[in-house]
């Protein structure tokens, strides 16, 4: 059975988790957001990376004499720019989040993708905040740099997180929408946006948000889904819950057909809503762990 809610304490663990994962503009070739960075953001500073051989064309204020002198060979020193990058997390508490097939419902997921995105920012000195959006409200932190804006996401994530229920009222597309247009007021320009929906009933609106977003931020849209649609075998049975209650579905064939159509053409359309926008889709599924699948994405093993 799927976990339904998450918990603050879960969700703080995760500072202790994914050192592999970065969100700094210096990525592994491996890396979901290799190369996606622009290079209109601003520097603040410079750090060393590594010494190496000249070549032509470097910059010849970058040539270290005292070691071309003890090499007899000439060498450079390479800098990276150190950027600050404030983090915006958009995070989807909706009621079409509330549902899991194994490991976890999409909501818990996404509320575990956000405090991660939230302490891997911190972690690396920069300013993180949060759009919490559910059926019923939107709760906005402004970025900052420091642990007591962290754990107020966290709070924020566990709040709408365990307000869901089978009864929620769905009002799906206006807060989402809603919430973007807030993103956009937000994040002016240089900033990381991460997006953790499942995209229900995006329309075109929400295709013209993510694109003034990226227009001058970098933007990552984690992309949360629940695999049963595809995997679904007939002549079984199905227990849904919402964490009171449970009810046993019989499965047929025309269910499960109906079903995995409905799945097909749901992520065809996300696709086709996301065309043109160059945004980076981070697959987050249900059914596995979610720092695995952030730290494989972004460059790590798992």
């Amino acid at each position: 059975m799927s976990q339904v809610h998450t918990t603050l304490r879960e969700l703080v663990q995760l500072q202790f988790q994914g050192k592999r994962i970065s969100l700094k503009p210096s990525q592994p070739v491996s890396s979901l957001l290799s190369g996606k960075y622009g290079s209109r953001l601003r520097g603040r500073g410079l750090i060393f990376e590594e010494l190496r051989e000249y070549r032509a064309g470097d910059d010849i204020r970058a040539m270290d004499w005292k070691a071309t002198a003890r090499l007899r060979k000439p060498f450079v020193r390479v800098y990276l720019e150190e950027r600050e990058r404030p983090v915006l997390l958009v995070v989807d508490q909706r009621v079409s989040m509330f549902f899991g097939s194994a490991l976890s419902t999409k909501a818990t997921a996404a509320t575990q993708v956000a405090a991660l995105a939230a302490w891997r920012a911190l972690d690396a000195g920069n300013r993180v905040g949060a759009i919490v959006f559910s059926d019923e409200d939107i709760s906005e932190i402004r970025p900052h740099r420091s642990k007591r804006n962290a754990l107020r996401i966290c709070h924020a994530l566990v709040q709408a997180n365990h307000r869901l229920s089978a009864s929620t009222t769905a009002n799906r597309e206006a807060t989402l929408n809603e919430s973007l247009a807030r993103a956009v007021n937000v994040a002016k320009h240089d900033h990381l946006v991460v997006i953790v929906t499942d995209f229900a009933d995006a329309n075109e609106e929400t295709r013209k948000l993510t694109t003034e977003l990226a227009a001058h931020n970098d933007v990552i849209a984690a992309l949360v889904y629940d695999p049963l649609g595809a995997i679904l075998e007939p002549e079984n049975e199905m227990i849904a819950t919402d964490g009171v209650d449970s009810l046993r579905i019989p499965i047929t064939s025309s269910f499960s057909n109906r079903f995995q159509i409905a799945f097909k053409e749901h992520c065809q359309s996300i696709v086709e809503k996301l065309r043109g926008t160059r945004i980076p889709i981070l697959p987050i599924c249900t059914h596995d762990d979610v720092v695995e699948q952030v730290s494989a994405a972004l460059g790590g093993r798992r």
